[in-house]
Parts: structure tokens; sequence; C-alpha cells
């Protein structure tokens, strides 16, 4: 083949209008993401954007709005049980899972209801 995939630049998920406070405060405050500037041109569909590492979570608003609830983002991170706790201080409930070999992971879902896996290797 004469092209190759290089690697994942962004993960969308969707929000109801009116909703970058709410995605800020789970996001940015909560998740510890940084927030991003979007596009001029791309500012007045609303949404708000967010990076960690080199990569890009945009929240995206759709109206009408439906959450994603079977398909969903997997991030990996390093230290899952601070997290865990970390989520618990701030009231976001999550869902342990021990159905994947070699990881530790749970799953949480945004305040629109869109579920987000968080995994560990061990």
């Amino acid at each position: 083949m004469s092209f190759a995939f290089k690697s994942i630049d962004h993960v969308q998920l969707a929000a109801p209008k009116g909703s970058e406070k709410i995605a800020r405060r789970f996001f940015g405050e909560i998740l510890g993401l940084q927030e991003i500037e979007k596009p001029e041109n791309l500012r007045k569909r609303g949404g708000v954007w967010f990076s960690f590492a080199s990569y890009q979570v945009h929240i995206g608003i759709e109206d009408p709005f439906a959450p994603a609830k079977k398909a969903h983002p997997a991030f990996e991170i390093q230290n899952l049980e601070a997290l865990k706790i970390h989520l618990t201080k701030n009231e976001v409930s999550f869902i342990v899972d021990t159905d994947l070999p070699g990881a530790n992971r749970i799953y949480v879902h945004d305040p629109f209801g869109n579920r987000i896996e968080i995994l560990e290797w061990i």
C-alpha cells in the first residue's frame, strides 16, 4: 500500500448544546486534561477541546444529543488506584472491570453519559 496510518490524532465525544462549562469541569478540572484553543472557524460550532501527551479529546456539540453507550475511547493511565481515589473524592462513580487479562481497568461516564474506559497495564 502507498499509505500508512500513523496514530490517533483525536477522539471526539458528543455533548448537548450549552454544556461547555460542564465539560471543562469534568475533563479539565477533574481528569486534569489541558484545554486547547479551537481554530477560529470552528468556534461557532461550540464544544471544547482538550489534550494530554500527544493526544486530543474533542467535545463536540450534538443537537439532538445522544450519548455513546457502547462505543468509547480507552485511555491508558499510570497509577489507576490514585485516579480511583481522586474520582471518589470528586463524586465521580466508576465501574471496576476485571475481564481484560493483564490490565486493571475502570469505566466512567462523563457528565453527558458517554462511556470512557481507563486502564493500566500490569
